[in-house]
């Protein structure tokens, strides 16, 4: 797990940017009357209002047909043994330590198997998950908690599997099967069933999840039935659609992409639950590029689900939409091979040894294995990357990314496929936005230009500016803020948001101005983190022609709060919320409830640690980052944050032990160089004081501070000409500094 800790600095700006809104691409003002058509309605849909499939397979008998038996009708059933596809005859499966027994009693299905106490206990088996490639099941805990066991049935070779075989998960991880990682309620029944309420307590713990139809039904993609029968049945022939069903053949092609992300994608939840109104984005934010999820280069490396893969392609770009290539019912392609992808590319110029040369109709020659490489997921689920991306070897040379030339070619090299690549295709005479975001994502020193390059480009993805909107916030600077505020006002939700979120960890008022404007956004995940960005304010100063907006935007912001409290970091949310606030006693609860949740979560610890080292509460912040240095013992910055402590409590000897550790962690960073060397001086340790810095020069020879420290310490110890060498260089790098300037005089007044 990796930790980050980012101090970004305080900036003061001076603007105004009026409310407006987005229409066609351009802004316009909003009247304050209208707040109204800004704010989708928040209401439940009642279950009666949807009526199951056998409704709609009245009329709608070969849709119905081909959606039978597919995955979405499949989703989720309750466990029996026509629905259950594993034996379930005694069968014994170890992994990792742990063997589970399956078997039956009656007509019940049962696992024995670890539970969250690390013993073994009998569970019955209460619903199926899937078909194919595998086969999921489900078990209720108390508190109406349902866990997904993490044995799963391979339904291909027809054998026990672990979705997870190279993963040691001890029993009170938070990724163990029995708790939060493979909870039913909170990861999988929102869009495994129909119009589902999670209905989570944060006093108990415990849920009340609650769906109208088990699967994912017709109406789970085309919204209610009730008004579409009873008009259909009123009007009898007669029956003109009134537009009040959703992914209909008149939907427009990134207006259905979007209805289908829904489910198809990496996403924060904003909404308490889906209820059709608005648009995707007023429910949830999907994940953007970042090291965690994607290769630098935006190729998928965890699960996305497609939809953070798809808007990055010139497919998307170009309005085609998931039907084109999935039967929208049964969800099977609609072409074999080539010819699916030859409904819109030419055959003459593209399914041809001239363009991909390969053998025709080999599997070399098909098109998804060079421009659709992919990866196995929960153990043998393969799945392609949709971006459409084509092969770049030399990216993979600069930023270790795959390409599916050596996807194929096992036995060669990047190098070899980059000089193939050159030999058949020629030098690439485009740019791709992964030539801009690689180098951010890989911390490169240009990688900040890159970045802003990538933010300014309106002709590129837009998943891709708002990345490297949301990479900025490891480069940036008070000269930056002025150039972000821009992006306020783009025409793309996703950029706007990004830059909310960049903007939510600078904790000022100074810019306040830009932000309100944004609490009349059309996207609630919008306005939800327009409203976190401006936690810093208090309501009365906010203005009155907004405050109508203010008032309605916090009951979203805390409906947020409360569908993602059953998380670790939507608890770590909230808990940064109150920071902002400065409420500091609901901020360190938050935390600490976060932690209950996930008590290896060390982002968050590192967090609470630092809130208690700004709190005064010392005892507290070393304990928390020894814990931390306990279950991450080759993590570097927290040795580092430990130090700081130690050496403030006047504790020098164990500060220089936890910096030396730090060093050895992470050699690149020069502060623990400085601050080593600080302590070495204090306690009179001269040659070690000399020598860190030295050692720090190797790894920057111009770092600045680096450099004047030395020649500081060079006078102190009387090594005069010493000094004066450094302090030459320093000139030399820096000859308009009045302070090396007079540094220069004093040494030169020695002699």
């Amino acid at each position: 797990m990796k930790i980050f800790l980012r101090i970004i600095t305080a900036f003061i700006l001076i603007a105004f940017v009026s409310c407006k809104e987005q229409k066609n691409g351009e802004y316009t003002e909003i009247p304050p009357e209208n707040l109204d058509n800004i704010f989708a309605s928040t209401e439940q849909i009642p279950d009666s209002d949807f009526l199951g499939d056998d409704a709609c397979k009245k009329c709608h008998v070969q849709e119905y047909k081909d959606w039978e038996g597919s995955h979405h009708d499949k989703a989720m059933q309750l466990a029996n043994r026509e629905t259950i596809l594993a034996d379930f005859k005694g069968e014994k499966f170890t992994s990792q330590g742990v063997t589970s027994r399956f078997y039956t009693q009656g007509d019940d299905f049962f696992v024995h198997t670890e539970g969250p106490d690390g013993k073994y206990h009998d569970y019955k088996i209460i619903y199926t998950f899937g078909i194919t490639p595998l086969q999921q099941y489900i078990v209720e805990f108390p508190n109406g908690r349902y866990q997904c066991l993490r044995t799963a049935w391979d339904s291909i070779k027809n054998k026990w599997f672990d979705l997870y075989p190279d993963f040691k998960v001890v029993h009170s991880e938070w990724l163990h099967w029995s708790r939060g990682g493979l909870n039913w309620n909170t990861m999988c029944s929102d869009c495994h069933s129909t119009n589902v309420r999670k209905n989570y307590n944060p006093d108990t713990k415990g849920y009340d999840t609650k769906f109208a139809l088990i699967n994912v039904n017709c109406e789970a993609c085309h919204g209610p039935g009730k008004q579409h029968v009873d008009e259909a049945s009123r009007m009898g022939q007669d029956y003109k659609a009134s537009g009040n069903m959703q992914m209909t053949v008149n939907t427009p092609p990134k207006e259905l992409v979007d209805q289908c992300a829904r489910c198809h994608m990496r996403r924060e939840q904003i909404s308490e639950y889906f209820n059709f109104e608005g648009t995707m984005l007023d429910h949830y934010f999907p994940q953007l590029i970042d090291d965690r999820l994607y290769f630098a280069d935006g190729q998928i490396l965890d699960e996305d689900y497609v939809y953070g893969s798809f808007i990055q392609s010139k497919m998307y770009q170009n309005n085609v939409m998931c039907t084109n290539c999935h039967d929208s019912h049964s969800l099977a392609l609609k072409f074999e091979g080539n010819d699916l992808c030859l409904q819109c590319h030419v055959p003459e110029n593209y399914n041809t040894p001239k363009h991909h040369f390969h053998e025709v109709n080999s599997e070399s020659g098909q098109c998804i294995n060079c421009h659709m490489t992919g990866r196995y997921y929960m153990g043998n689920d393969f799945r392609r990357d949709h971006s459409f991306r084509i092969p770049r070897p030399d990216l993979s040379i600069k930023y270790d990314t795959p390409n599916a030339c050596v996807g194929c070619h096992e036995d060669k090299d990047n190098e070899w496929a980059w000089e193939a690549f050159k030999e058949l295709y020629g030098t690439p005479d485009y740019e791709h936005f992964s030539e801009m975001l690689a180098p951010g994502i890989h911390g490169d020193p240009e990688g900040k230009e890159a970045l802003l390059k990538l933010m300014h480009d309106t002709l590129q993805p837009e998943i891709a500016r708002a990345s490297a909107i949301n990479g900025m916030q490891y480069y940036i600077n008070a000269n930056d803020m002025n150039n972000l505020m821009t992006f306020l006002e783009d025409s793309s939700p996703l950029v706007r948001g990004a830059t909310l979120d960049v903007l939510g960890n600078i904790n000022t008022t100074d810019y306040a101005t830009y932000l309100i404007p944004l609490l009349k956004d059309h996207k609630r995940s919008v306005r939800v983190k327009a409203f976190y960005a401006l936690g810093t304010l208090n309501e009365n100063q906010i203005p009155s022609e907004y405050k109508e907006a203010y008032a309605r935007v916090k009951k979203e912001f805390f409906t947020y709060l409360d569908a993602t409290s059953d998380f670790s970091g939507g608890l770590a949310k909230k808990a940064s919320y109150y920071l902002k606030k400065g409420d500091l006693s609901q901020a360190i609860e938050n935390y600490g409830k976060a932690l209950d949740i996930d008590p290896l979560n060390n982002l968050v610890r590192t967090s609470l640690a630092n809130l208690y080292y700004r709190n005064g509460e010392l005892d507290k912040a070393e304990k928390a980052f020894k814990t931390i240095i306990e279950q991450e013992p080759g993590y570097g910055p927290t040795y580092y944050s430990l130090a700081l402590l130690l050496a403030e409590v006047g504790r020098t000897k164990e500060a220089i032990t936890e910096l030396e550790k730090a060093i050895t962690y992470m050699p690149e960073n020069l502060r623990v160089y400085y601050n080593l060397s600080l302590l070495y001086d204090k306690g009179n340790e001269r040659v070690k004081a000399k020598n860190t810095l030295l050692k720090g020069l190797k790894v920057a020879p111009t770092n600045e501070d680096l450099l004047y420290t030395l020649a500081f310490f060079y006078s102190k110890y009387g090594e005069t000409e010493k000094a004066k060498e450094v302090g030459r260089q320093l000139l030399q790098l820096y000859p308009n500094n009045r302070n090396y300037i007079t540094f220069m005089q004093q040494l030169e007044a020695v002699n």
